[in-house]
């Protein structure tokens, strides 16, 4: 039977990737670093089954292999079928029905595994209650774990909170995991409240370097002292303009489903190495009409340091923005302009380096006639946008984050932007990009 170890916990890796040898070659490079337990994950193990369990128990024999199956039905013949493929402990969900509870308890002791209890989605009201309902029904372990979608909303703290008071109720004889936006910054603190098993999943395989990441988060947890981590961190609301620079507007497209793109729009320049082409700020909205640009104007004397000024010009093809309005706007380190309408003075625009997007290229202006509104909801090249909303671009094209979802979309951007880092490391080895996505293996079966 596997024993805890006073005051210094287990450092797991949660593979929760879908490609079996990727998740082998991970695991291998994160032993390097420090970690002792393998988890073969969810999505792991429904894409290769208990294949997956197997493999990693005749590639690292002397290790401590966990199955998370998540069952929450068939508790028996779950357990039984991970641990006889060689799994050392299998998870299963708390919430559920106690008689799937009891069978898997007993299955458990049957086969010589521990079981554990995960508590994803029990309603934090209840988790405290139903955490000491599953200690007495005989689970082994309890798992404090917020799931992988909430995590871009709570990172790594939520989690935390629960494994303090599951601490605080439980028996000592009763194991605690934590698990869920876990990485250097935080794993410190899972020594600190005393838990028995850190889980890390993300953080490792989207690393670039799985045995660096694992010695850095080993080192935070021997420590008690938090490590920066490089990327992979929730950013509250001061620090969305630091994360959205990060990535690309094709990483916040794919955060938003592949919404969100403004369509039909060009930018002024590109950018060079030196000045790269690249704004992010919250939106000033302007209503205005074709060529009348009073209200554009009057916006960049509202419009603060680091906003950008986004307008409605009707699809006009008469200039409502030109070189004397840019450099207003550079003066007051404005971050961009975007236009639904037309800009003239392009050469000069360029030598400014302000980045704007437009529809049209003219050289031809429109009239000061005080129509429009400022700071109104507006529809921009195909997107709504109100005041507030994030707006960025880069030389790919501009996208719409809505206010209150930007500190979410933000942190899926920034995993996406983590994965295909990951990808990008695989390939520079020697895979090609059908290999790293198991692209035959998913496809759309006919």
């Amino acid at each position: 039977m596997i024993r805890k170890r006073e005051n210094k916990p287990f450092l797991q890796i949660a593979l929760d990737v879908i490609n079996l040898k990727r998740a082998l070659e991970i695991a291998e490079e994160s032993i390097k670093g420090g970690v002792e337990w393998i988890e073969a994950g969810t999505p792991l193990i429904k894409s290769e089954g208990m294949n997956a369990i197997r493999e990693l128990r005749k590639t690292f024999p002397d290790k401590v292999i966990i199955a998370d199956m998540k069952t929450v039905d068939g508790g028996s013949i779950e357990i039984e079928m991970a641990a006889k493929s060689g799994a050392n402990i299998v998870l299963m969900l708390g919430g559920s029905d106690d008689a799937s509870i009891k069978e898997a308890v007993e299955a458990a002791s049957k086969y010589g595994v521990l079981l554990g209890c995960d508590t994803i989605d029990i309603p934090k009201d209840k988790l405290i209650e139903r955490a000491l309902e599953l200690e007495n029904l005989g689970v082994n372990m309890i798992c404090s774990h917020v799931g992988i979608d909430q995590q871009t909303i709570y990172g790594g703290e939520k989690t935390l909170e629960i494994a303090k008071k599951l601490k605080e109720k439980l028996n000592h004889s009763t194991w605690i995991a934590v698990a869920g936006g876990i990485n250097s910054e935080t794993a410190a603190k899972a020594k600190e409240i005393g838990v028995d098993i850190v889980v890390v999943g993300g953080a490792f395989y989207k690393s670039e370097n799985p045995e660096i990441t694992a010695a850095k988060i080993k080192k935070a947890i021997e420590t008690a002292k938090p490590i920066e981590s490089e990327l992979f961190k929730k950013y509250n609301e001061n620090e969305i303009r630091k994360a959205l620079m990060l990535v690309s507007t094709p990483n916040i497209s794919d955060a938003m489903h592949r919404s969100g793109e403004m369509k039909g729009l060009n930018p002024v320049w590109i950018g060079t190495e030196d000045h790269p082409f690249k704004f992010v700020g919250p939106a000033i909205t302007v209503r205005t009409y074709n060529g009348d640009w009073c209200k554009p104007v009057e916006a960049i004397e509202i419009a603060k340091k680091g906003d950008v000024i986004v307008i409605d010009a009707c699809e006009g093809k008469d200039a409502v923005w030109g070189e004397l309005a840019s450099w207003s706007c550079k003066i007051k380190e404005i971050a961009g302009v975007v236009i639904d309408g037309a800009v003239r003075d392009i050469d000069d625009i360029r030598k400014i380096k302000l980045p704007i997007y437009a529809k049209y290229f003219t050289p031809t202006a429109g009239e000061p006639r005080g129509f429009g509104e400022i700071n109104t909801s507006i529809i921009c090249a195909g997107q709504k946008v109100d005041p507030g909303d994030w707006i960025i671009g880069d030389v790919s094209g501009v996208v719409v984050i809505p206010q209150k979802k930007a500190q979410e979309i933000a942190n899926r951007a920034i995993d996406v932007y983590e994965k295909e880092n990951r990808f990008r490391e695989e390939i520079k080895r020697g895979s090609t990009l059908s290999e790293v996505t198991y692209l035959k293996k998913w496809e759309k079966q006919k």
